[in-house]
């Protein structure tokens, strides 16, 4: 059977607002001794769904059966110049300031799945954003859309890595537009010096010790040696893509469009506010945004960690909070956190 022109998906999914398309072949992974044993170093932390349907995290095929291509789409988000930081806040990660991209890309994967299906009724159409057993960055690097760098985020070049993405699962024979990625890294290692927790080696992360993983992900109490490396980050962590030479400011990166779902509704979160924010208040406050995802007793964790940061760099009204935590707080996780914060404060 002849394959579909893959300019036409491609024509598709630019049509519903995405920057970028491509298309892959659906087979399985080259990287699967690397996978494999990123899992049995435990460096998935406690993102326990990682260490489960791994087959199929490594065979798009069992995901889709029969599937014989991967449509991979992309979003751009985060504006090159951050806002100055406001007096007693946390910093939030650029990709939550706006719409949950979950949300916003699935719904338009759907319509293109659903047009794809009257043309090809007789295919099947998975659309697929992060909770899908899916390597979406390794397809998407072979259907061209980008490199993965020594971060293990996609970078489009001469643009950056400030991507969102998305796939589709098929079963219908597509042309691929495999373009073959040049390194985008070479002998570069800012990602790695900046990291502030050591977390990165060239393309692998140590979840257990990245801030974006501790501040979102995990759920229990967060070992006192990274409180220093959270610095002012609440929710999620930028460093490494801020540092990135291939985020700098270019003619093409500035042109390059951003999906107005972005946009920013939060820049940042007033610590001290949100050490007093209830269950009610977390969800108007973080209604419709990624960062909602986040639970309350972790959201005031880390409020209590950066607010530690904080006083250490002279917010000293802060201090009274935390301490009023550290003897009464209901939250056990939280209230431990902040006596933690107050002895690692009394040891410097």
């Amino acid at each position: 059977m002849q394959s579909v022109d893959s300019q036409l998906i491609v024509n598709l999914c630019l049509s519903h607002d995405f920057a970028l398309a491509g298309i892959s072949e659906a087979g399985a992974t080259l990287h699967t001794a690397a996978f494999e044993e990123w899992l049995s170093d435990g460096k998935y932390g406690e993102m326990e769904w990682m260490n489960r349907n791994v087959d199929v995290r490594l065979n798009p095929k069992l995901l889709v059966d029969g599937a014989k291509s991967v449509i991979c789409v992309a979003d751009r988000y985060g504006k090159k110049c951050e806002p100055p930081l406001k007096f007693r806040h946390g910093r939030v990660a650029r990709y939550a300031r706006g719409r949950d991209y979950h949300k916003e890309m699935k719904k338009r994967l759907h319509s293109i799945c659903d047009e794809l299906k009257k043309q090809f009724p007789n295919d099947m159409f998975r659309a697929c954003v992060d909770t899908a057993p899916l390597l979406e960055r390794e397809f998407a690097t072979t259907a061209g859309i980008g490199a993965i760098g020594k971060h293990t985020l996609l970078i489009e070049h001469g643009v950056g890595s400030w991507l969102l993405l998305g796939a589709i699962v098929t079963t219908l024979s597509i042309e691929p537009t495999n373009v073959e990625q040049e390194d985008p890294c070479s002998t570069c290692t800012r990602c790695i010096d900046a990291c502030p927790t050591d977390a990165i080696t060239p393309w692998s992360i140590d979840a257990q010790k990245c801030v974006s993983y501790l501040t979102i992900e995990h759920r229990s109490f967060v070992d006192s040696s990274f409180f220093t490396g959270f610095g002012e980050w609440v929710f999620g962590c930028d460093v490494c893509q801020e540092v990135c030479p291939h985020n700098q400011p270019t003619e093409k990166g500035e042109q390059a469009s951003i999906h107005s779902a972005y946009e920013p509704k939060l820049d940042s979160l007033d610590i001290a506010e949100l050490l007093h924010w209830n269950e009610e208040q977390r969800k108007e406050t973080l209604a419709g945004t990624s960062i909602k995802r986040a639970k309350l007793g972790m959201l005031r964790r880390n409020a209590v960690i950066v607010a530690g940061n904080l006083i250490s760099s002279g917010n000293e009204d802060l201090l009274q909070l935390i301490q009023n935590i550290a003897k009464v707080d209901e939250d056990e996780m939280v209230r431990e956190t902040a006596k933690a914060v107050l002895s690692q404060i009394k040891s410097t």
